[in-house]
């Protein structure tokens, strides 16, 4: 992973994707040679058959990059989709291609009434003789410019959430990504698109959302390691600097008040880590208080990759926002990934569902 990072993700690399100078398609390929996208496909499917904890561990270095692409998308949410509630045949068809890398997928859930609740689901799906037709508008959606498939959920006739398996190049389907301070983030647009029935994951044997919602939850704690990996490169990078920078004959870290920013970044990792790696070991060893430390793993996680680098601009003034130097792609990225997968909020509420308060 470290040979990943130093040969094809270096910061001037990702400094360069980030302006657009050049593109993830183009170092894509050596990513998944390294196996990444298989970690938790199991190994009659073509993968590695790793637990979550594995992949977190991975997902944990990926985030000092931070490593861009739908990594995350295609080799953690839609195969989970795939191995929680997809058919023996829709397993057998795509999980092999999700592992090698020959087909990406990003997931399509969220709206222009943006949350991570069944309630936000409102683009219809209608049963047209063999196929669904299906129309409206996905916003938010990560890696849809990088995808070659789409897991896309929609509202069916009897109400229920479906997930429904796209080819981004049928008809009907647009993508865009969308400018502002964001990372990979796109507009999905449906218009006259038909699918099969068949492309229905599960083929209805179960309700798309309680898929989902399975599926959320231990995709999130992939995701928080990647942001205690993001926050533990962004805490030393603040730490090298308050040991080199100096200012009225001394180190900047002399100082109390630059201590004291040095100090929020390392309280917020560790709580990142310890709340992330004890849920990972709940899930991996069936404890009964999993969702619990789930939800807490997913609030302290986004909360601490925002704030921490709210503390590092701080320790860097001036020099945090040249976009060279690294610390804006962190920035950034902590800023989308904030309300990803469900907010902080959200979270919150679930979490005191979970403990019957």
């Amino acid at each position: 992973m470290y040979d990943l990072r130093e040969r094809d993700f270096t910061k001037e690399t990702l400094v360069a994707i980030d302006a657009g100078r050049e593109s993830v398609a183009g170092r894509w390929p050596n990513l998944v040679s390294v196996g990444i996208l298989g970690s938790l496909i199991p190994e009659e499917y073509g993968g590695a058959g790793g637990s979550l904890t594995d992949t977190a561990v991975i997902y944990e270095e990926l985030g000092r990059g931070p490593v861009p692409g739908p990594h995350l998308s295609s080799g953690v949410l839609a195969a989970l989709v795939l191995l929680e509630g997809g058919t023996s045949e829709q397993q057998r068809a795509l999980l092999p291609e999700i592992a090698s890398g020959e087909r990406t997928f990003a997931l399509a859930v969220t709206e222009e009434d943006y949350g991570w609740g069944p309630e936000f689901i409102r683009c219809p799906a209608r049963v047209t003789g063999a196929d669904f037709a299906v129309s409206g508008t996905k916003l938010y959606v990560h890696d849809a410019t990088e995808a070659t498939d789409l897991i896309v959920a929609a509202r069916l006739e009897n109400g229920s959430v479906g997930l429904l398996l796209v080819d981004v190049r049928t008809g009907g389907v647009a993508i865009r990504a969308l400018p502002g301070f964001a990372t990979s983030l796109c507009e999905v647009s449906l218009s006259g698109l038909r699918v099969p029935r068949s492309a229905l994951v599960g083929g209805g044997a179960e309700d798309g959302w309680a898929v989902l919602e399975r599926v959320l939850l231990k995709a999130q704690l992939v995701l928080s390691a990647y942001q205690v990996g993001g926050l533990s490169e962004v805490f030393d990078l603040s730490l090298a600097y308050s040991q080199t920078r100096r200012q009225f004959g001394q180190a900047i870290g002399r100082f109390q008040r630059v201590q004291d920013h040095v100090i929020d970044i390392v309280n917020h990792l560790d709580a990142a880590r310890w709340t992330t790696y004890e849920a990972l070991w709940k899930v991996d060893t069936g404890q009964q208080d999993a969702v619990a430390a789930m939800h807490t793993a997913a609030v302290v996680a986004s909360e601490a990759y925002y704030y921490g680098c709210n503390s590092a601009h701080d320790v860097h003034a001036g020099l945090g926002i040249v976009r060279e130097y690294g610390l804006t792609l962190h920035t950034k990225l902590s800023r989308t990934l904030y309300h990803y997968l469900g907010s902080p909020r959200y979270h919150r509420k679930q979490l005191a569902q979970a403990l019957g308060l």
